[in-house]
């Protein structure tokens, strides 16, 4: 029997990844804070007939993510794949972030990714097998405006599993890392993340259902991939950036800015999920069920250049075409 951990994976994107792999007949072991988010999970799991194992941990905390290790082996097994899914963010101008706030998104979004890597080659590298898969971003190549933690972290992780990678072929290690990079999924992270601007939260448009990111993931565990990128708009962003940087620094100004915003002001202050848990909303799915799409081209980020670059003109003129609506 195959075992999969996944951090952060009582909600969102990690909850339907849990269940992906679970359907495919994985034990699934999920690392997240909240007790009662565990135990939802660990009950949907385990209606696919799979073992399930929550631990609560804080994976900023990096001798909690190795007891957490440790307990996983002891009890299911050692890890065949490993997924660092946790995350937070912080919506707000730089000048508005606090030293502590800052701290928090790098320590969870990051570090976290960093912590939870350590302990799964801890535990594959003497075996030489297993996957190792970082749940990243499109920010992770272009950045957004009101997101500059969460842009940064997720960057961090793409040059911290680059570096590694480069080891483990050094070391000639059978153990494989990838990353993939999604676009905006509608998950209760909008109602969660803390909120310090003037309206409700909502991910940029267009909007993917969670289980596109977790058929995408579980997808990438199957076969030998180095990075992937999940819908018409990451490939567009990355693509985007590498050619068009100045372009899109103007784009995402304006866009970006406005796009991350609800239209009706906020009402009743909401609880964020920063320094503790926030309870009742360990879910898969978010508030834009009506406007998120169920489907979405995956790109092996290892196309040759130039497919790459013919496309390219196209990811351009798209983009033209959405900056001239806006305006």
């Amino acid at each position: 029997m195959s075992i999969v951990v996944i951090t952060g994976g009582t909600a969102g994107v990690g909850r339907a990844t849990a269940e992906r792999f679970a359907q495919a007949g994985f034990d699934v072991a999920v690392i997240a804070r909240s007790e009662a988010g565990l135990a939802e999970t660990v009950k949907n799991v385990e209606k696919y007939a799979v073992r399930a194992l929550g631990i609560s941990a804080d994976v900023a905390d990096a001798r909690q993510v190795t007891q957490a290790a440790d307990r996983i082996n002891a009890e299911l097994g050692p890890p065949d794949v490993w997924i660092n899914c946790a995350m937070c963010t912080v919506l707000a101008p730089f000048d508005a972030f606090s030293d502590d706030e800052y701290r928090r998104v790098t320590d969870v979004t990051y570090l976290g990714s960093v912590n939870g890597t350590r302990e799964a080659l801890r535990l594959m590298k003497p075996r030489n097998k297993g996957i190792i898969i970082q749940v990243g971003s499109a920010l992770a190549y272009r950045s957004i405006p009101l997101q500059s933690a969460y842009c940064a972290a997720k960057a961090a992780i793409r040059g911290f599993t680059d570096s590694l990678r480069c080891e483990l072929i050094h070391e000639k290690s059978a153990v494989r890392l990838t990353m993939v990079q999604l676009p905006g999924i509608n998950t209760p992270q909008f109602d969660w993340a803390r909120n310090k601007l003037d309206r409700p939260l909502r991910p940029v448009a267009p909007v993917y259902q969670p289980e596109v990111a977790a058929n995408a993931i579980f997808n990438a565990s199957q076969r030998n991939v180095r990075e992937v990128w999940v819908g018409k708009t990451s490939f567009q962003s990355i693509v985007g950036h590498f050619l068009f940087p100045d372009f899109l620094d103007k784009m995402m100004a304006k866009q970006a800015w406005e796009g991350q915003k609800e239209s009706a002001p906020i009402t009743t202050p909401k609880p964020d999920y920063l320094d503790k848990p926030v309870e009742g909303l360990h879910q898969a799915h978010g508030r834009f069920d009506q406007e998120a799409k169920e489907k979405a081209i995956t790109v092996d980020a290892r196309l040759p250049g130039n497919i790459v670059l013919t496309v390219a003109g196209l990811a351009l003129l798209a983009l033209c075409k959405r900056y001239g609506k806006a305006r």
